[in-house]
């Protein structure tokens, strides 16, 4: 959905932000999505995104974010060290179902991730890393969003909801978020499994302010930023068109939402949800969604 005005969120709030306009997918990156980025990335011209790709363009004169962990410094892109996080070429087929699979458990029914076309091609990808999220952006024509950018989406702007549809709480209503485990409504197996996974948008009544869904439940969703070494970050205050772009020391990168076996819906809320996890990595619980100009 079109987000293209400039809003501040107002100073009282813990991390003033201003963010200037961007597109938002509707849906989270689906399994049948991936596995076109896939299919292109065994063939014969697969190839890993050019480096410095992969910039909010449309932004700062074209230099992208700011990085407010680095004031007077811009988003870099992507960089070619990274291209061993994307295999390609035909023999590559193995290490993808590998890799898509990795976050499974003795049983194997973690991942959302299918060897073959199947019946989960409707189910939002997991299991992938923050390298195979962003490449898969970039191949799209789109980004990763930035931590400011998803959470103006997900909280509708300075408005600050709790939730993406507004206030009310809703307990375990599937209608509005796949979350505490209550997907299929019924369910009485064991969760975590990818059986506790809904098709993407089946949780209508949560759409946010822009028609986003599945911001609240589904899975976390990677986000651009870094995690910074410390709460107590001396970058840009307020944020304008920024993101924390300095590397820790850790690798750890920032996810944001609530995924389908955390809380009930009335124990959280969407502010304050962002984790961190490494950028290798990729459990059952994370998934993505691209941001767009405008």
């Amino acid at each position: 959905m079109v987000h293209s005005r400039y809003e501040q969120i107002p100073t009282p709030y813990a991390n003033p932000a201003t963010v200037g306009g961007f597109r938002l997918d509707k849906y989270l990156v689906t399994v049948g999505r991936f596995r076109q980025y896939v299919k292109y990335l065994t063939g014969s011209k697969g190839a890993p995104p050019p480096n410095g790709s992969g910039l909010h363009a449309q932004l700062n004169d074209g230099l992208g974010l700011a990085d407010s962990g680095n004031p007077g410094s811009y988003e870099t892109g992507w960089d070619g060290s990274w291209n061993t996080n994307i295999p390609t070429g035909p023999g590559a087929v193995a290490t993808w179902n590998t890799n898509l699979a990795s976050c499974d458990d003795l049983v194997g029914n973690l991942t959302t991730w299918t060897p073959t076309l199947g019946a989960h091609e409707s189910l939002p990808i997991n299991c992938v890393s923050w390298y195979q999220a962003y490449a898969f952006c970039i191949w799209d024509g789109g980004v990763l969003p930035s931590q400011a950018e998803w959470e103006y989406a997900a909280a509708a702007g300075f408005q600050q909801l709790p939730y993406p549809w507004g206030s009310s709480v809703v307990g375990y209503d599937v209608n509005y978020a796949i979350a505490g485990c209550n997907y299929p409504p019924g369910y009485a197996g064991v969760c975590p499994a990818a059986a506790n996974i809904a098709p993407v948008g089946s949780a209508k009544l949560g759409a946010g302010q822009w028609g986003q869904l599945d911001m609240f439940g589904e899975l976390f969703e990677w986000n651009l930023d870094w995690e910074p070494e410390s709460i107590d970050v001396s970058g840009i205050d307020p944020c304008v068109d920024c993101a924390y772009l300095l590397k820790n020391s850790s690798d750890l990168r920032v996810v944001t939402g609530v995924a389908f076996d955390n809380w009930p819906i009335a124990d959280s809320a969407i502010q304050g949800s962002a984790e961190q996890v490494g950028a290798g990595g990729g459990g059952e619980t994370i998934g993505f969604r691209c941001a767009r100009t405008p």
